[in-house]
């Protein structure tokens, strides 16, 4: 072509937690049973939405409105409904015109990075989550850039690798927060938040903070949300109901904008990403309404309560199994579904393999495992010779070595079997 078409952060797009699907889709055809451990999807584990959010739902398919177009921002009724709860916490304060609805938070990441400034930049944490480090990296044409959360001090971030990255880097105009964190299931009390904030006003930065898993908190940790210590800084919080109904096929996820009207140059910001929802003409209208319904319902917040009493329960057991290994490390999440799991330094090496029975399967996963990160290399040793399909922790642009897996499975039997299963693949793979 006279012409290069090829964006020129396109190179930056990477998501390893589908890309590994790929290996396991070839392995399903050779024969290889796959448990797939790798995406955040709790329907596709076995958990059952209640019957009384599918009641709420069938009633609203039955009304002919929930299948027209809606306002570009949102259902009115749910953007009223949504800020009121904001606000009801004592902290920020908006209206409805603060709430912004996406198809789902993929979407909205896409664009908060996608209308920012290609110079400017944000922050985020490392171990990271792959949509939200692949989308500034991409709108940038680099490397994302990142801060380090500290497994050894319960996975917080480092408040002072924050700070030094900030202070000597002028591009930096954004801080990208994940509490609950995906993958590390950290959550982080309020003063860290706190102090998180206070860099972005002293060094006039925004804040970002996905809070998707906002009720999905383990222990005595709690949920402080974004609105609650963001005070007179902008910022933006994530939400959704893909893991809290659960419902990830409504595609169904909103920002909560604080302090736009104090910024000017913050508030032109956010009208170019609500323009380009407009070029859409809105956001998936039945899940909308029914967010009030369902989250108003007297029965909701057992919901959540059982949902994470179940969690909790998880931890303790994958925990408890694959601690059993050697040359593990692991941290409890105290928050989400997942659990990473980190290797002890100097724990892998490039020569380890692990047993494969099937000739052609074993010839694939060698030739897969040339020239890869040395967790990525037990992964995919791992898929072959157990079908267990989880990620690597450097597929979280994270230069520690280690991998995620998920708290989903429903079935009590297969979730044993497949931590017992890595915990012994750990064990011959690192003596091997």
């Amino acid at each position: 072509m006279r012409r290069d078409i090829v964006h020129v952060g396109s190179g930056q797009l990477t998501y390893e937690i589908r890309e590994i699907v790929a290996v396991a889709e070839d392995l399903k055809k050779l024969g290889v049973e796959i448990t797939f451990e790798n995406i955040g999807d709790p329907i596709a584990k076995g958990e059952k939405v209640p019957q009384w959010i599918k009641d709420i739902i069938i009633d609203l398919v039955a009304d002919d409105k929930t299948y027209g177009y809606v306002a570009t921002r949102g259902v009115e009724a749910t953007q009223e409904f949504l800020a009121n709860h904001v606000n009801m916490r004592g902290g920020c304060q908006i209206t409805k015109n603060d709430i912004v609805f996406f198809n789902g938070l993929g979407d909205a990441v896409a664009k908060i990075f996608g209308f920012l400034k290609r110079e400017a930049r944000v922050i985020g944490p490392s171990p990271a989550y792959s949509t939200h480090s692949s989308a500034e990296a991409a709108h940038s044409g680099y490397a994302h850039l990142t801060y380090e959360l500290d497994p050894d001090n319960h996975w917080m971030p480092d408040l002072a690798d924050i700070e030094n990255k900030v202070k000597y880097n002028d591009a930096i105009a954004g801080i990208l927060i994940i509490n609950p964190d995906n993958p590390t299931g950290a959550v982080y009390p309020k003063e860290i938040l706190e102090k998180i904030v206070d860099i972005a006003r002293r060094y006039k930065l925004f804040v970002i903070c996905d809070e998707i898993y906002a009720h999905i908190v383990f222990d005595d940790a709690g949920t402080v949300h974004l609105s609650e210590v963001i005070g007179d800084v902008p910022g933006v919080a994530l939400r959704g109901i893909s893991k809290e109904f659960p419902w990830p096929g409504a595609r169904c996820g909103w920002i909560e904008v604080f302090n736009q009207d104090s910024y000017p140059r913050f508030k032109e910001y956010i009208k170019s990403i609500v323009s380009a929802k407009m070029l859409e003409v809105c956001s998936t209208s039945l899940p909308q309404y029914s967010i009030p319904l369902v989250m108003g319902n007297e029965r909701y917040l057992d919901h959540l309560a059982m949902r994470k009493k179940m969690f909790e329960s998880r931890v303790d057991e994958a925990y408890d199994i694959l601690t059993t290994a050697k040359a593990l490390k692991i941290v409890k999440p105290r928050g989400a579904f997942y659990m990473a799991v980190l290797f002890e330094d100097g724990a892998l090496n490039d020569k380890q393999t692990l047993a494969i029975k099937d000739p052609t399967v074993r010839q694939y996963i060698e030739e897969k495992v040339k020239d890869v990160e040395v967790d990525k290399r037990f992964v995919y040793y791992l898929l072959g010779a157990t079908g267990i399909c989880v990620v690597p922790l450097t597929g979280f642009c994270c230069s520690r070595k280690g991998f995620r897996i998920t708290l989903l499975e429903t079935n009590d039997e297969k979730r044993r079997w497949t931590w017992k299963t890595i915990a012994d693949a750990v064990n011959e793979y690192v003596q091997s």
